[in-house]
């Protein structure tokens, strides 16, 4: 086992790399086509997080009207939500990742 305060330590275990993303800007993937970008301020076992400063993408599909055969193809709709802090259930969470800058 690594020495956690060395600084050639590497994770022994995948929740060690979460650890090394507290209190950074983290991207979230979660089931149901959302996605997060929010300060990580904790997690546990479960993958349950705690974000702050989070912006949430919800991608819907456009229902198609199936009997007009001229309808134009689905289109993809973006909703963005703001939010100061919010809890996410570790079982919808697909990805975490650190935010790259964009």
């Amino acid at each position: 086992m690594s020495d956690p305060g060395s600084p050639t330590s590497r994770p022994d275990e995948p929740l060690d790399l979460v650890r090394l993303c507290l209190d950074e800007v983290v991207f979230v993937k979660l089931r149901g086509d959302r996605e997060l970008q929010g300060r990580l301020h904790a997690y546990d076992s479960h993958c349950n997080l705690v974000l702050g400063d989070v912006t949430e993408t919800i991608y819907k599909l456009d229902d198609l009207d199936e009997e007009d055969e001229d309808a134009a193809p689905a289109e993809i709709k973006t909703i963005k939500k703001q939010s100061e802090m919010i809890f996410v259930r570790g079982d919808s969470v697909v990805l975490i990742s650190p935010s790259v800058p964009t």
